[in-house]
């Protein structure tokens, strides 16, 4: 009788626990304050000079981790479904090829009217979100009605949107933009682009928490058949999701051109594995179903951290990489214990 009302009574206490257990996000924001504190104490004891307290090294660091983090945003969206986009970094350099030929030529201008000699900024604006628009809605659909794997589909249109941007120009840069353009890079005294970021931040995670598009999205990344008897269109919703993530692709590709005020084929390298190992670390889980906006934000912060820090302390890039590859493989197996517990529970 007594050991019956024991552990009726430890129920209540042990759901009690489970419910006061702080959001994930905590535990990875106290892990970007360790690693920031960890290279201030490096910064004193190696350089003689503090990494934190240095106004020019922040804000090229987190204007750094705007352009990541718009993509990461889109990215996020994509693995929440069970799903991933490798196409994002050359989907960045297409976009920026194709924008920067607006912002740049007059020619584009005498074509609408005579006498205009520049295009208004948020005609290449248009244009690349335009473009980024395009390829997600490719990949939505190849993903959606070909049924063939997000990564293949993905793949396929990161080989084909760097050979874009290469062709278009025929390899060569594209420069000399117009000063209204350049302010989506410069303006508020060049934390234009952090604004952005923050801006775009803020809209996707109130829609993934409070909107329908966010109950069908975790819905299809939990249980996709379960998703689908619920009522739920699974084509049409998946092509929404991709596509919001090349419109994002094209956003941080357009935002890093104006910023420094120059457009080449070989922009966005690397960019899609960088925001997809900020969403990682920021607690998405790469099954679907879970994780925040504001998680894959501080994943973001944590990478720019790195990065800064590792510069600072003058570490070989080759170096920086590796440790970078760990970080990410480390984030995964913590997500892949994290699975194996909810399942026993």
């Amino acid at each position: 009788m007594s050991t019956q009302s024991t552990s009726s009574a430890s129920a209540p206490l042990e759901a009690v626990v489970r419910r006061r257990r702080w959001p994930q996000e905590v535990n990875i924001l106290l892990v970007l304050l360790g690693i920031a504190l960890l290279f201030e104490l490096l910064g004193w004891f190696v350089q003689g000079q503090s990494f934190l307290f240095n106004y020019n090294r922040l804000q090229i660091m987190i204007l750094q981790v705007a352009v990541i983090g718009i993509i990461a945003v889109g990215v996020t969206q994509v693995i929440i479904t069970g799903g991933i986009d490798l196409s994002s970094g050359s989907v960045v350099a297409a976009t920026a090829m194709i924008a920067a030929s607006f912002a740049q030529s007059s020619d584009w201008a005498r074509v609408i009217y005579p006498g205009l000699t520049d295009l208004p900024f948020f005609v290449p604006l248009l244009v690349g979100l335009g473009v980024g628009l395009l390829a997600g809605l490719v990949n939505g659909s190849l993903i959606a009605y070909t049924k063939i794997p997000p990564f293949i589909a993905t793949l396929g249109m990161m080989v084909s949107a760097r050979g874009i941007s290469r062709w278009y120009t025929n390899g060569n840069p594209v420069s000399g933009f117009t000063e209204d353009f350049t302010m989506i890079g410069d303006g508020l005294g060049r934390w234009m682009p952090v604004v952005i970021f923050l801006v775009v931040a803020l809209i996707f995670h109130i829609a993934l928490r409070y909107t329908r598009y966010g109950k069908f999205t975790y819905a299809i990344g939990a249980n996709q058949q379960a998703a689908r008897v619920s009522g739920i269109n699974i084509e049409r919703h998946l092509i929404k999701v991709y596509a919001i993530a090349g419109l994002l692709a094209g956003l941080a590709g357009v935002v890093a051109i104006a910023r420094i005020k120059t457009a080449q084929a070989g922009m966005g390298m690397m960019y899609e594995l960088d925001a997809i190992a900020a969403a990682v670390i920021g607690g998405v889980s790469l099954a679907g179903g879970q994780g925040r906006i504001t998680g894959a934000v501080i994943g973001a912060l944590i990478l720019g951290v790195m990065i800064s820090g590792f510069t600072f302390l003058r570490v070989d890039a080759y170096y920086q990489d590796i440790i970078k590859g760990g970080i990410i493989v480390a984030a995964v197996v913590v997500d892949q214990y994290r699975q194996r517990r909810r399942k026993k529970s």
